[in-house]
């Protein structure tokens, strides 16, 4: 029986990411492509989700809208360490 969760699998030209829970199931594959080379292939993963979210949820599309609040799935962009940073800084 697999563990319901999320389980991060990683491999050599790709990473898995096993979905399971009572109701669902499912696979995602994140493969190196064309938005993602800049990024180290451990942080391949975190890499082109925040960004396939960013770009989806900024088309502003009414059904997509639509479909992720009906999966309770909501994406906001944080700032970079640098940003934070300074940020941090300031209130000191």
């Amino acid at each position: 029986m697999t563990t319901p969760g999320l389980e991060v699998i990683p491999g050599n030209d790709m990473t898995r990411i096993r979905v399971v829970c009572e109701h669902q199931r499912g696979l995602i594959y994140v493969v190196p492509a064309e938005r993602s080379w800049v990024c180290e292939k451990e942080y391949l993963p975190a890499h082109a989700l925040a960004g396939f979210f960013r770009e989806l949820t900024a088309l502003e599309n009414k059904e997509v809208q639509g479909l992720m609040q009906q999966w309770g799935i909501y994406f906001r962009q944080l700032p970079e360490e640098q940003e934070e940073a300074k940020a941090g800084a300031a209130e000191s």
